[in-house]
């Protein structure tokens, strides 16, 4: 009797971490992805523009590929998909309207890359890729058209739930289909890929109507022009900012490159509902009177070069901070941001702003699901399996202990790691065997040409500095003209002749001092000035360090005449 195949569930991000959020779906010769996310750099990343996942096993097993489902538009979950299409075409990507709405203005950034096969679909409808039976299932988040797929396999059904809220009074559109998800339920579901970014806060997401309250409280009471900063994606809070401004009769203009595409393509595909006349340009700004005017705007999470970054350090061309303005950041910092969006928030202030920040007067809701929605999810679902996804390692551990109080068994609650294949069939689950995983990065025009090994260098480089030492050498490996010494973050020449005069003196000594064993007249040749140059190398940092307790990173050079 052959053996039965399996179902594999390969998370390629998403996993431990916040972005890039992708999942592999494998079963015998056909394979799908849910979602292909990009992440932004941490800290350490230095010149890193884009964190990708590493997308070499699914480049690998192109051929299988079936489908590519994307669950909504934020840019973790579609912003990898230029990367992955320029070594995967012709598969086809199914997404609802606005989400391919924003794909296609993605792609144009691309022109290089073959126009892959886009299928609009809404909550509801069934796609056949493979072995494989997807269902869009409406839910609420924030960003208008997200969708959760419940996918058929022949070991069972799978449920992704994307980002998702219970929101029961949403802006647009219906709340999340929990008829639907209770359906499945009855119907049997293996497993629940659940989403946990906010599973550590108890009780209900606040719904996304509150903030509209919210900025009528502060747009009646403000005498002063308003800017308010949000996600650009997040069209839902966009258009209850424009509905108050219109009621208090301001023109609304707005700055930031992604916020004018979103609004754009939401606007033309019927997501935002905007009376003509009401936008402005940013130039027109300083034709009405500021109790007349709202400006929307990106840098939310006081991102370097992001509109109101550039506002509130004044290097702005068009958007200039006025005593009495009133700032409204409507967002929530991602981790690891706080500290870039309290020194933007400390410009404003020094310039005169009145900043109201997340914090205060209900101005953002999240739109991930709190403890509760998530309880009442999994008691619809009710999977023989529960998985955690999207989410650090404390909120996966979090989603672990919650699934575990609705009396789930540890067994049963599979946590993922990025890499590792689950492999499940009718009535067991099983990690065997990694897949390639980790993060590619996006420096300019370079894709995965720098990592780890450039990063410590770049780190090196900016903490400790840099000291050149070039020196020219004969034929018979004669000093014949330096060593001269240049220093680059590392101490100023002129305030440190002395220390720069001994660096030079030990680098000749070791230059002009070989070890015994590669006296004899082998010093001249190429592959041996690496002995020498480790030399001065070690000779030049034990006096540094001796002198200035610090160790930058030391370059010889040697050029041969």
């Amino acid at each position: 009797m052959a053996k039965k195949e399996k179902l594999k569930i390969i998370p390629l991000g998403g996993i431990g971490e916040i972005g890039k959020n992708i999942t592999a779906l494998e079963y015998g010769g056909d394979m799908m992805l849910v979602d292909c996310g990009m992440a932004f750099p941490e800290d350490e990343m230095l010149g890193v523009d884009l964190v990708l996942p590493d997308l070499t096993y699914v480049v690998k097993n192109k051929e299988k590929l079936r489908a590519l489902v994307l669950t909504h538009g934020h840019e973790d979950h579609i912003g990898g998909l230029p990367f992955l299409l320029r070594d995967v075409s012709g598969v086809p990507i199914y997404a609802t309207k606005l989400t391919l709405g924003l794909v296609r203005k993605k792609l144009e950034e691309h022109p290089n890359i073959k126009r892959p096969r886009l299928s609009t679909i809404k909550a509801g409808d069934r796609i056949k890729a493979g072995v494989f039976e997807i269902e869009a299932i409406n839910v609420n988040h924030s960003i208008a058209d997200a969708v959760a797929y419940a996918i058929k396999t022949p070991v069972g059904t799978v449920v992704f739930t994307g980002d998702f809220k219970i929101d029961t009074t949403p802006i647009m559109g219906k709340m999340t289909d929990l008829a639907r998800f209770g359906e499945l339920g009855n119907e049997g579901v293996l497993a629940l890929c659940c989403d946990s970014t906010n599973v550590e806060r108890p009780g209900f997401a606040m719904s996304e109507r509150k903030v509209g309250l919210a900025f009528e409280r502060i747009f009646a009471a403000s005498q002063q022009r308003i800017i308010v900063a949000t996600f650009a994606s997040n069209v839902h809070r966009v258009q209850q900012i424009i509905n108050v401004a219109v009621k208090n009769g301001r023109k609304v203009a707005v700055s930031g490159r992604s916020m004018e595409n979103v609004i754009e393509v939401a606007r033309e595909l019927g997501y935002l509902d905007i009376p003509e006349g009401e936008i402005i340009p940013l130039d027109m700004l300083k034709r009405y009177p500021p109790e007349k005017v709202v400006v929307i705007t990106t840098g939310s999470q006081g991102e370097p070069m992001s509109a109101l970054y550039r506002i509130a350090f004044s290097d702005h061309k068009k958007v200039e901070i006025m005593p009495g303005d009133t700032v409204i950041i409507s967002a929530l910092p991602i981790p690891g941001n706080e500290k870039l969006v309290n020194r933007v928030i400390n410009e404003l202030v020094h310039l005169g702003a009145q900043v109201i920040s997340e914090s205060a007067d209900d101005i953002h809701v999240s739109g991930h699901a709190c403890q509760e929605e998530i309880k009442i999810l999994i008691n619809l679902v009710k999977p023989k399996f529960f998985i955690p996804v999207h989410g650090e390692p404390r909120h996966l551990n979090a989603s672990r202990s919650l699934a575990q109080s609705l009396g789930y068994k540890s067994e049963d609650i599979m946590m993922m790691e990025i890499g590792k294949v689950l492999e499940l069939d009718e009535k067991s689950a099983k990690f065997n065997g990694t897949v390639p995983s980790g993060k590619v990065f996006v420096d300019g025009l370079g894709v995965g040409d720098v990592g780890n090994i450039v990063l410590r260098d770049r780190m090196h480089l900016a903490q400790d500095g840099l000291i050149v030492l070039v020196v020219t050498l004969d034929e018979e490996g004669r000093i014949v003209a330096g060593p001269d010494v240049v220093s680059r973050g590392f101490v100023y020449v002129r305030e440190s002749e002395a220390l720069i005069e001994e660096i030079r003196e030990v680098a000749q000594w070791a230059f002009e001092n070989p070890d015994k064993k590669t006296a004899a007249g082998k010093d001249k040749k190429n592959g041996d000035w690496a002995q020498k140059k480790n030399k001065v190398r070690s000779a030049v940092a034990e006096v540094i360090y001796e002198r200035t307790k610090r160790k930058p990173m030391i370059l010889p050079i040697i050029m041969e005449v």
